[in-house]
């Protein structure tokens, strides 16, 4: 059961601006990350689940951020089809992220008052998501699309929140151009938790750079 209404969950994207994601294999290196991420003022952390038995990772993570991190929203991206939604949010997912637009994801969490945040990539997509809940809609691949595709939406659709993922890093031009488009949030994997993090088991150094991100996203709000 998700332990954050989805409102809840949407305004903290919005007051928090920035959604790290993260996956890998092993528990407590998980934990660790988790907790540097929460450490450096995140508040919530998509778990991209791509890997076999991810749902298994995902649920010692979440116990865990319930019982150590309190605060931490506990979300799941990279899900295709209800039944994978279904199974998380069973787990705990807080939300849940998609890399496309699906009716059938969006119905099993709107039926348990979940929130999800759909891959969109057209303005139809985007206008049909909101017309099925969605608070916040998953701008991706967004480096394919970039600030311009943002400014373009909200100028006629104000009320749109959109968060894009890929293409997003955490330098300060590149932030200071997705929030001056409109963006409410951005998501951040790689560019944030990267592969030398994670070799290196830089955990100090993630928590720095974390909270960098956030202090930097902040900034260029104004």
């Amino acid at each position: 059961m998700a332990q954050y209404s989805r409102i809840e969950v949407a305004q903290v994207m919005k007051e928090t601006g920035m959604v790290p994601l993260f996956y890998h294999p092993d528990v407590e290196l998980g934990k660790k990350v988790l907790k540097a991420c929460y450490d450096g003022g995140a508040r919530l952390l998509e778990f991209t689940a791509r890997g076999d038995f991810a749902h298994e990772v995902f649920a010692a993570l979440t116990k865990y951020a319930i019982a150590e991190l309190p605060g931490m929203i506990m979300g799941v991206g990279s899900i295709t089809d209800a039944a994978a939604a279904s199974l998380y949010m069973s787990l705990g997912a807080n939300f849940i992220v998609t890399p496309v637009f699906r009716e059938d994801i969006a119905i099993a969490c709107n039926r348990r008052k979940v929130a999800w945040n759909p891959g969109c990539g057209t303005l139809t997509e985007i206008a049909r998501a909101e017309e099925l809940g969605c608070e916040i809609v998953k701008l991706f691949p967004g480096n394919l699309y970039g600030p311009n595709f943002v400014k373009g939406i909200v100028g006629p659709q104000p009320w749109t929140s959109i968060m894009p993922t890929g293409g997003v890093t955490t330098e300060e031009s590149n932030l200071q151009g997705w929030f001056d488009a409109g963006v409410v949030c951005v998501g951040m994997g790689s560019q944030l938790i990267s592969k030398k993090v994670l070799a290196d088991r830089d955990f100090e150094g993630l928590k720095k750079t974390v909270a960098k991100a956030l202090e930097t996203i902040k900034k260029v709000r104004g």
